[in-house]
């Protein structure tokens, strides 16, 4: 049995992520290295993600958003061609974060100027993620849980969401997002830049 490369359609994407990446660190007039101080993420990474030698993770991606002060939806919708008032179901923009079990649609259609967006995310059973920063600081979301259940800690508080259940959150410290249930979590987060 011989082993896939990636899917082509991600290589895509991971390509124009990084092209964007690279871009945003030369607007700031920054090196790999100042890069690596400001994020906390290595300059190897930094380098490989920049390249598309490597798909970034969800993590990595949200240290970037945060010294770039984007949201990840931002920063996704900057790779798209063009932006367009409406985004057919089939046309939306989904990410894999493979080594933690997260998928992420960006449901809104992408827009610069917009202060609210929609996200659909999905993380694995046992999947756990932890960001130790929001992109932007004091971001607010609401989250509501569409099936599954969900642990959500916010700074050192702690959520457990079952189905229907939305929480509403303002981020300016650490959070961390894992799949409480045998099954796949599946949510939507609304997210409001302040």
């Amino acid at each position: 049995m011989r082993s896939e490369g990636p899917d082509p359609v991600d290589a895509r994407i991971d390509a124009r992520i990084g092209a964007r990446l690279a871009e945003l660190r030369a607007q700031h007039g920054w090196s790999l290295g100042e890069l690596a101080e400001r994020s906390g993420v290595s300059r190897s990474t930094l380098s490989r993600a920049e390249r598309a030698e490597i798909s970034a993770t969800a993590a990595v991606l949200n240290r970037l958003c945060h010294v770039y002060g984007r949201t990840m939806s931002q920063l996704l919708g900057e790779v798209e061609a063009e932006p367009a008032p409406l985004v057919r179901a089939a046309e939306q923009q989904v990410w894999q974060d493979r080594a933690s079990g997260f998928v992420r649609r960006s449901v809104s259609p992408p827009h610069a100027g917009l202060r609210g967006e929609l996200v659909e995310g999905r993380l694995a059973p046992g999947a756990d993620i932890a960001y130790d920063r929001p992109p932007v600081s004091g971001l607010e979301q609401h989250l509501w849980v569409l099936e599954g259940a969900l642990e959500v800690t916010v700074g050192d508080t702690g959520h457990r969401l079952d189905a229907g259940d939305c929480l509403r959150m303002r981020v300016f410290g650490p959070t961390r997002f894992r799949c409480a249930g045998p099954r796949e979590a599946r949510y939507v987060l609304a997210v409001v830049r302040p």
